[in-house]
């Protein structure tokens, strides 16, 4: 399976939505995204592709030296199959490049196979935001990786 990673264009957002759609309870909508790619200076987005195919995609927010992720997502039939790590892993170099010297982000405590992912890219879990998701008030567990 041949894969590319290229920053997410407004042509992927049909793609990027129907993951999104499939992935969590509360989706971000089309506008949210449309901001994201065209307005935010501090947002960054990525997709994976599979010829014209968004297998996965993955965004962050860039501001001095610190980078806050903001969605990772994979489409339900390619889950499993190490697109989120290179998601994952090509955002973080991407954003090292972009100056970040540390990175963040949250995950719900249920959530454990995304927080087996982020430890074993070297994130450790340093906090918690108590009924941080409004579908169903689950804490989040908030990670790092310096």
């Amino acid at each position: 399976m041949q894969l590319t990673v290229i920053e997410m264009l407004p042509a992927h957002l049909d793609q990027v939505l129907a993951i999104e759609n499939t992935s969590f309870p509360v989706p971000w909508s089309r506008q949210s995204f449309v901001f994201e790619l065209l307005q935010n200076e501090f947002a960054y987005y990525i997709v994976v592709l599979q010829d014209d195919k968004v297998l996965g995609y993955a965004g962050v927010w860039v501001v001095l030296d610190e980078a806050h992720v903001t969605n990772v997502a994979v489409h339900p039939e390619y889950r499993g199959g190490k697109i989120g790590r290179l998601l994952m892993t090509e955002l973080m170099r991407r954003v090292s490049l972009k100056g970040a010297v540390r990175i963040t982000l949250e995950v719900r405590t249920s959530n454990a196979v995304a927080r087996n992912l982020y430890s074993s890219l070297g994130f450790k879990e340093l906090g918690v935001r108590k009924k941080y998701y409004s579908d169903n008030n689950e804490d989040a567990i908030i990670m790092w990786k310096e």
